[in-house]
């Protein structure tokens, strides 16, 4: 940054304090997923969690940077071959196994991120599905991956040589803790004058760039933090499954990723979460009824979405809130 660059500003302390009304939504979260595998079938859970996570690493690069990648799938499923081969093959607990993973993940999304970051609009997405799918056919024709069978059979071990991951609901509190760091790193990166700067590039890059900011250094940070929170999303949901298949890294996941995160609410904090659960959801519920014509149903989702709620469910929801609020105080 240059000399005569504008910082960004402090919050004032009024800001940088929650609400009260904040505070208590997020404590009602927090009871409410410690109490779900009471109700709910603990391994759907864990799925909507770790996709709820990818949905949020991605919401990260396209509601708060403005960059849309159409490879995002590359990072997760990397994170989850690495995570699978350390720990099956390696005999690495699944701990470590999912650090592996996710470190992984950073390293290619320093090496993609610093490819496709100068690079905007339909050519900065068409070069990640490129990428992606060279991921894609290197873990087809790869040794090591077990091609189309996928790596199977990946024990989930223990934790901390404590904590028997065998027993489901034991392990869901560990990708719900999981789920809870990387969406707490999310939320601080978005209110830190890291975020500030992320939002002003995707509202006028000329502006920022005018103001002194390196941006292709914001944005390569900002790709790289988006790719490793998917790769600790991929490497979770490989220790929960046992298993990592090319459907992890096929284009289809990377197209359901922005779907989560278009219908949920792209820029919003708990839209991605939303959205996520919401397509989780159906695809449970449909697959049984309608089979492959849960994907055409997924794609007219997408269309009235697009069409008709332009900001997703939680967008949609916060700005009928807020029309209210104005006409009470007008």
């Amino acid at each position: 940054m240059t000399a005569n660059a504008v910082p960004p500003q402090p919050r004032s302390s009024g800001e940088s304090r929650p609400a009260p009304w904040r505070i208590a939504g997020y404590a009602l979260l927090l009871l409410g997923g410690a109490a779900a595998p009471l109700f709910v079938y603990p391994v759907f859970l864990m799925k909507a969690l770790c996709f709820a996570l990818f949905a949020c690493a991605f919401n990260l690069l396209l509601g708060y940077t403005g960059l849309l990648s159409f490879g995002h799938a590359a990072f997760f499923a990397t994170a989850a071959y690495v995570t699978g081969y350390v720990v099956k093959v390696k005999g690495f607990p699944p701990g470590l196994g999912i650090l592996a993973g996710t470190l992984v993940a950073v390293l290619l999304g320093f090496v993609v991120g610093g490819l496709v970051v100068r690079r905007q609009g339909i050519y900065f997405a068409m070069i990640t599905l490129a990428l992606s799918q060279l991921v894609y056919f290197l873990f087809l024709e790869a040794s090591f991956t077990g091609g189309e069978d996928g790596l199977q059979a990946i024990p989930r071990g223990h934790l901390l040589w404590v904590l028997d991951l065998q027993n489901d609901r034991t392990l869901y509190y560990v990708v719900f803790a999981i789920f809870v760091f990387g969406f707490m790193v999310i939320r601080r990166t978005i209110h830190s004058p890291f975020g500030q700067v992320l939002k002003a590039i995707r509202e006028n890059e000329p502006r920022a760039l005018s103001l002194g900011y390196d941006v292709n250094q914001y944005k390569i940070l900002a790709f790289v933090l988006s790719a490793g929170l998917s790769g600790l999303a991929g490497a979770t949901k490989a220790i929960v499954f046992t298993f990592a298949t090319l459907t992890d890294a096929d284009w289809h996941t990377s197209g359901e990723v922005v779907l989560m995160t278009l219908l949920g609410g792209m820029g919003t904090v708990f839209g991605p979460i939303v959205g996520a659960f919401s397509i989780m959801t159906l695809q449970n519920e449909l697959a049984d009824k309608v089979g492959s014509f849960v994907t055409v149903i997924m794609g007219a989702i997408f269309i009235v979405c697009v069409l008709l709620f332009r900001r997703g469910i939680v967008g949609e929801a916060g700005a009928l809130y807020r029309r209210a609020m104005r006409k009470r105080t007008a």
